[in-house]
């Protein structure tokens, strides 16, 4: 199905990719705001959602959540300018497939799409297969993906990255609750999946839940099941995530973003290993092991009352903080290679290694998005490279403009460059403040388009 929907307030943009895509083959529908996105795709199903971050009404983000709420299949691109790369990477932590910077590099662009796709195509045919399975099959599938989660773990050579090597081997084999912080895409999941296959329940269920897209509305029955008609829109019997990874572990990545009101009730499950579904008068014993992951300080929340202090030293029998990818020195390298490989597996190529200057750019970039913007960049480069040393034609936009914005920084006996760097800066801010109207950021410049459009240009925005 190859229906394409866009979403993005700046109707010129809009009009171009409507008429690009169209000439590839894409059958493709357009809006400008999330509303009108809603009751798109409430009428239509479409094989994909190309989203701007930034709308009117909200963002891309909300229409990733509507549309799972819906129970449809999309897949989803997220559209965003170079600054907002750690939004983008996080759209990505919310179901978005992939995510690409503005201006946008058709050539790039098509390859992303096509690449969703595909692995959309992919995920239909092993879901169908997956469910044809009999139970029996379907838990040897389950211990074959915790040991392929293993395998995605990288033993770092930084001694950051050593420090949390020996602290995982230390305490997989206990019973103690761990509490995982580190930036976003840091790789907290391959932790508590590394913590999980060197336990004692490395061959029971592993359940990962992410909190930061539970509604309040939905999170308990997520996490303890309901029983039918319990409340409107429960229409069959569900089990909870805990029941389900009854004698192995349950993973909660962001809990931080968890309600008061189930906080409470999680507190009681790690005091009484006991669960209530909603709606039922009985309660379930559990035996499960908890690893939980957060990208804020639950200390300092804590302390703040954003989070409930008893909870948190529950659940910090042990701490692991995962170094971010900026200070990890050679780990860098070895990342490369290591996604290199899996990306020529996957995307079926046969890149050997990035060009020396390809490798530069890589180790000036600030990598706000960490190991999974890594990951993604690398197989990005290796699906648009056309030859086994793909070179700096093969870069992201957002990697081009910080290796643009690197060169235009300022010495500080440099007046002229210390002035164009401010009024980068000045522009930056205005295009944000109006959502990027180009008509509304030269008013309050008090310049007029043109002139605008030229130092955009020179100043690589």
């Amino acid at each position: 199905m190859n229906s394409i929907l866009v979403v993005d307030d700046d109707l010129t943009f809009v009009t171009i990719l409507e008429k690009f895509l169209s000439k590839k083959g894409y059958q493709v529908d357009c809006n400008s705001n999330v509303a009108d996105a809603i009751t798109s795709i409430s009428k239509k199903e479409y094989g994909l959602l190309l989203l701007d971050y930034k709308l009117s009404d909200g963002t891309g983000l909300d229409i990733i959540s509507k549309t799972k709420e819906m129970g449809l299949k999309s897949a989803f691109i997220m559209m965003t300018r170079f600054d907002d790369v750690r939004l983008a990477v996080k759209s990505m932590k919310d179901g978005a497939f992939d995510y690409i910077t503005k201006p946008i590099n058709h050539e790039e662009l098509l390859a992303v799409i096509a690449h969703a796709f595909t692995k959309a195509k992919k995920d239909l045919e092993v879901e169908i297969i997956e469910n044809q399975e009999s139970k029996s099959l379907n838990k040897k599938a389950t211990t074959k993906k915790n040991q392929g989660n293993e395998a995605d773990f990288l033993v770092g050579r930084n001694h950051l990255s050593k420090i949390v090597t020996e602290q995982i081997e230390l305490i997989a084999p206990t019973e103690m609750s761990v509490i995982i912080e580190g930036e976003s895409g840091t790789g907290k999941e391959q932790i508590a999946h590394r913590i999980h296959n060197l336990s004692s329940r490395k061959d029971k269920p592993f359940v990962a839940i992410d909190c930061g897209t539970l509604s309040k509305e939905l999170a308990g029955s997520e996490l303890f099941g309901h029983l039918k008609g319990s409340f409107t829109g429960a229409l069959e019997d569900k089990k909870g995530k805990f029941e389900a990874a009854h004698t192995g572990t349950i993973f909660l990545d962001e809990i931080g973003n968890l309600s008061y009101d189930v906080q409470v009730k999680l507190l009681r499950v790690l005091q009484e290993r006991l669960i209530q579904p909603i709606g039922s008068n009985k309660e379930v014993k559990v035996d499960v092991r908890i690893i939980a992951a957060t990208n804020e300080d639950l200390r300092l929340n804590s302390e703040n009352k954003t989070f409930r202090e008893d909870l948190y030293f529950r659940l910090n029998e042990f701490k692991i903080e995962v170094p971010a990818l900026r200070n990890r020195g050679e780990d860098l390298l070895l990342f490369i290679d290591f996604f290199i490989e899996k990306s020529n597996i996957e995307l079926h190529k046969n890149v050997t290694h990035f060009s020396a200057e390809v490798v530069e750019v890589f180790k000036n970039y600030d990598w706000p998005g960490n190991v999974r913007e890594l990951k993604n960049v690398v197989k990005r480069i290796v699906l648009l490279s056309k030859t086994t040393i793909p070179g700096l034609e093969c870069l992201p936009a957002e990697l081009v403009q910080a290796k643009q914005s690197r060169i235009l920084q300022p010495n500080e006996t440099d007046l002229k460059l210390i002035q164009e760097q401010k009024e980068k800066q000045l522009i930056v801010e205005m295009l944000v403040k109006t959502r990027c109207n180009k008509s509304q950021t030269a008013n309050l410049l008090n310049i007029d388009r043109s002139t605008l459009y030229a130092k955009m240009k020179k100043y690589g925005v």
